[in-house]
């Protein structure tokens, strides 16, 4: 799996994905992560991308032309791999009108796509021209506006490499795959804190199975997670 972003800050990635598990599914090669920067084909030396909105209104748009031609350079990288992964390609544009991203979804495009372009934008967003221009889905990361699009494609990369067999030390690990609750404990059994004794819920020393199984779905019907 590739991950191909667009983007206008690319060091913004750099902390996250030199750290732990993305970190390691990079040197392992289980997943690649290539950026491509709007400003590299601006049209004048200042390598300005953005402009005023017509219409009126606060704030720069990201103009279509720098964002087109940078995802024409990604769909190009793609098809030097051959035709099968040009055929396996989706592109993502980040929007908070659009189809809400979850785990169903992370399962389904690790599955169907070699190669996913996310489109991240800033500003007062991208020119809506971009998206006459390339078949792309409007993806939501949640019911909320962000100051732009670089922190929605850590959220699907995490959640969609994650799906790919080798990324975690174990496959089986995944949360969603198991009976997990949103309440984890771990060793000592009880915590001292001001005055209170703080004791890990008794069905989990237990040993029985079953008990715990019932008891975090339990936890997972009355949680929100």
């Amino acid at each position: 799996m590739t991950f191909h972003i667009v983007t206008l800050f690319p060091g913004a990635f750099d902390s996250y994905l030199g750290e732990s598990i993305l970190k390691r599914a990079i040197e392992d090669k289980k997943i690649r992560v290539k950026f491509y920067n709007p400003r590299d084909f601006a049209d004048d030396k200042w390598q300005r991308v953005d402009q005023k909105p017509y219409g009126g209104g606060p704030g720069m748009v990201i103009q279509a032309l720098p964002v087109a031609k940078a995802i024409e350079k990604a769909q190009r990288s793609i098809a030097a791999k051959g035709k099968r992964g040009k055929s396996r390609t989706k592109i993502i544009f980040f929007s908070p009108a659009g189809k809400q991203f979850d785990t169903a979804y992370a399962k389904s495009a690790a599955k169907k796509y070699d190669h996913i372009i996310l489109v991240s934008g800033r500003y007062e967003g991208i020119d809506a021209r971009v998206k006459k221009m390339f078949k792309m889905e409007d993806v939501s990361v949640g019911p909320y506006v962000l100051t732009g699009g670089e922190l929605p494609a850590m959220i699907m990369m995490d959640s969609i490499a994650r799906q790919i067999e080798g990324v975690l030390g174990n496959f089986d690990s995944r949360e969603e795959e198991r009976v997990a609750s949103p309440d984890v404990y771990t060793r000592p059994e009880a915590v001292s804190w001001k005055g209170k004794k703080l004791r890990v819920p008794k069905v989990l020393l237990s040993g029985n199975h079953a008990d715990i199984d019932a008891w975090r779905n339990a936890q997972k019907k009355t949680r929100i997670v």
